[in-house]
């Protein structure tokens, strides 16, 4: 079935001839300040769809990083088990288990930096959206009056 045309060609001249001719200014100034919000909620748009995957990047290299603390904490507990049992542990041992626990602290600390990280991108993403929200809602409170 075939949609009939409707003949927009004069419509739209005569809303521009309205518009030139109306005399009212305000309409131009509505018009440009939603333009205007229009740009402001796509940048916030952008700004927050960025920390949204900062956020989630960060998250994901902290579960990482606790992944690697986790490996690092089996092979330290499987190297006490093996001194434990051992008559006379070997010096090679306790060397093993002095850095492992050391880098379980770098570990952490990196993680919980990364966690750090993530929280903060997300409450950036948060305020941003929020923004996008405002300018959305006040740019169709200016095309509705």
């Amino acid at each position: 079935m075939e949609e009939a045309e409707v003949p927009l060609e004069n419509l739209q001249e005569h809303v521009h001839h309205s518009a030139q001719h109306s005399g009212e200014a305000w309409v131009s100034w509505v018009a440009l300040s939603t333009a205007i919000l229009a740009v402001l909620a796509t940048i916030a748009s952008l700004l927050s769809g960025q920390h949204a995957n900062e956020a989630m990047m960060s998250q994901i290299a902290a579960s990482d990083q606790w992944n690697y603390y986790q490996s690092k904490s089996i092979k330290a507990s499987v190297l006490d088990i093996k001194m434990s049992l051992a008559s006379a542990p070997n010096e090679s041992d306790r060397a093993k288990a002095e850095r492992y626990e050391k880098e379980q602290e770098e570990i952490k600390s990196e993680a919980e930096h990364k966690q750090a990280e993530a929280k903060t991108d997300f409450h950036r993403h948060e305020v941003f959206a929020r923004g996008v929200a405002t300018f959305q809602i006040v740019a169709l409170g200016a095309m509705a009056s």
